[in-house]
């Protein structure tokens, strides 16, 4: 079962279009690293954050069917969407369930609260049937948005977030979607995957149950996951051309649609920035561009190039690499986001705890 995803305007455009980008950028410090450790209170500015667009689709919740567009995030567990008790203008300016509305629905008082690198959302939990592609996912536990965090929201295209990761980071203890499907044995394997078209082109999609063959005719390489929270992996080192750069003893990556960039740990961001010759802000100059080596992570023996068509964001000749602050006892940590996954078409298999990459080209 296929969910077609679209690619919306960045925050920059959006933003610029209603001519408030200077303002937004002085009052929104931002930390991607607050999505993965909620403690990490230390803010980024915003950066190259600002360019980058984000990959959605449609689902339904509620019986007559109520229609909300979400983004399909393998970084966190949860589902939920605005709601009618929301008045944050992030809520009323996008579509809000109404419980009211629907024959289905069960309430409960259970609170949930999740935050993300742009602040947290709050509200309640209850259960109705959730649509996803032509699955009916019954009795769905997810969350109604009664609050929602500052602007952000408010100028992204979609109304909310349908978690792709594992149970066991779910807010308040919610079943993730995925997991009810696998239980309710609604898809042929307990397996996704998930294709992100580049620029601009349409065609992306995620897959749920199954894996198009069509996109696998460079083979898959399979690296078992190092922690069934995150889509987490143990990365053995990154490089540029041909030297180590990064992670030289090894460290964690985690794979996250939900996240558009390659975050990485302050301390490795200065090297890499020096290895490519930018500037401290990641800018390179364009000229540069056409010579710069491909960027590879080293997984499971095997290295992943990406190149500097991916990781150079397009038409600004700024490097797509976000620093974040992390938690010295949480070792090193990447983000390979969008950047990374539009290279690979990526398996993300719950039968046997692995993801799998197949080079597109």
């Amino acid at each position: 079962s296929v969910v077609p995803l679209r690619r919306g305007k960045s925050l920059r455009q959006s933003l610029q279009e209603h001519g408030l980008l200077q303002h937004y950028l002085k009052q929104h410090p931002y930390n991607p690293a607050t999505k993965y450790f909620a403690t990490s209170a230390s803010a980024e500015p915003l950066q190259n954050y600002m360019d980058v667009s984000m990959y959605f689709g449609t689902i339904s919740i509620g019986s007559p069917a109520q229609e909300f567009t979400v983004i399909f995030d393998t970084g966190s567990s949860n589902l939920w969407v605005p709601s009618v008790y929301c008045s944050s203008p992030a809520c009323t300016n996008h579509n809000r369930f109404n419980p009211a509305d629907s024959s289905t629905y069960v309430g409960t008082n259970d609170s949930v609260e999740i935050a993300y690198g742009t602040g947290s959302m709050t509200g309640i939990l209850g259960y109705d049937t959730v649509t996803v592609a032509n699955i009916e996912v019954l009795n769905q536990i997810f969350g109604l948005a009664e609050t929602e965090p500052g602007d952000f929201f408010y100028y992204m295209p979609f109304d909310g977030i349908l978690g792709l990761a594992f149970p066991s980071i779910a807010s308040s203890g919610a079943t993730p979607v995925f997991d009810n499907m696998m239980k309710e044995g609604l898809v042929a394997q307990d397996l996704f995957s998930v294709y992100l078209s580049g620029n601009g082109e349409s065609g992306s999609f995620v897959l749920f149950g199954g894996i198009d063959s069509s996109y696998t005719t460079n083979g898959i390489s399979w690296i078992p996951l190092s922690a069934e929270t995150y889509w987490q992996i143990t990365m053995d080192s990154v490089s540029i051309g041909g030297q180590v750069v990064a992670c030289s003893a090894g460290c964690q990556a985690i794979v996250d649609t939900g996240t558009s960039l390659l975050a990485v740990p302050n301390s490795a961001l200065n090297n890499l920035l020096s290895a490519f010759g930018a500037s401290s802000n990641g800018q390179i100059s364009c000229e540069a561009v056409s010579s710069l080596p491909d960027v590879v992570f080293y997984l499971n023996g095997q290295g992943f190039p990406v190149p500097p068509s991916a990781y150079v964001l397009n038409g600004y000749c700024s490097l797509a690499f976000q620093g974040m602050n992390i938690p010295t006892e949480s070792g090193e940590l990447w983000i390979l986001g969008d950047v990374f996954i539009r290279e690979y078409y990526v398996i993300f298999n719950r039968a046997n705890n692995m993801v799998g990459l197949s080079p597109l080209s």
